[in-house]
């Protein structure tokens, strides 16, 4: 996944914790921006059952 580009969430400030997000075909790519050889990826349908829970709140 080294030739895709990676999207930083715009929640982040200096020193802060951040997430990087890539959408390489046929899924989502994520990962730490402080480790960026970490790379998680999902199908699209997994990752809006992720963005639902990130968004009721229910993953802390």
């Amino acid at each position: 996944m080294s030739d895709i580009e990676w999207i930083k969430s715009s929640r982040c400030g200096d020193g802060a914790t951040c997430v990087e997000v890539a959408f390489p075909e046929p899924g989502i790519a994520v990962r730490d921006a402080k480790s960026p050889v970490a790379e998680i990826a999902f199908g699209g349908s997994a990752w809006r059952v992720f963005l639902g829970a990130v968004s009721r709140a229910e993953l802390r």
